[in-house]
């Protein structure tokens, strides 16, 4: 295979820049679509939970949920833990429908489910819409 050249330095310098913006937004989205998914699916969501789940410190997660609610994403009510605003409902859908293209396209190119589900963890972040219009085209060719 030929050796590529280096693209020129603003290119790449946007490319890397895209990459940390994905970084920094990867743990909002995350946070959110977890909160979102606890509510749904036990009814409460507290930052003990989110601590044990996301596999952080408890001070981690206050300190995270604090900038979430500068960001008008979460509410804390007393004694009933975290609620998402409408803001943090509509980006907790957009995280999980992008979450739940990429476990549907790495399965639908060969990988078993659980390594599919671990692998989008990651990459659900980090793919451009470019990407993920593709992967449901991809998916649309394939009936699914």
């Amino acid at each position: 295979m030929p050796r590529q050249s280096l693209p020129p330095a603003d290119e790449q310098a946007a490319r890397f820049a895209r990459q940390r913006e994905a970084d920094r937004t990867a743990t909002t989205e995350d946070y959110v679509e977890l909160i979102a998914d606890l509510l749904r699916e036990e009814g409460e969501a507290r930052a003990v939970d989110l601590a044990r789940r996301i596999g952080v410190s408890q001070a981690t997660v206050t300190a995270t949920i604090g900038r979430l609610q500068r960001d008008g994403l979460v509410e804390t009510k007393p004694y009933r833990g975290l609620f998402l605003t409408e803001a943090g409902t509509a980006l907790a859908a957009e995280a999980k429908a992008r979450h739940d293209l990429m476990v549907r396209f790495l399965i639908a190119v060969g990988l078993d489910p659980e390594t599919a589900e671990q692998d989008a963890e990651g990459l659900e972040h980090h793919a451009s819409d470019k990407a993920l219009a593709a992967f449901a085209r991809f998916l649309g060719e394939r009936g699914a």
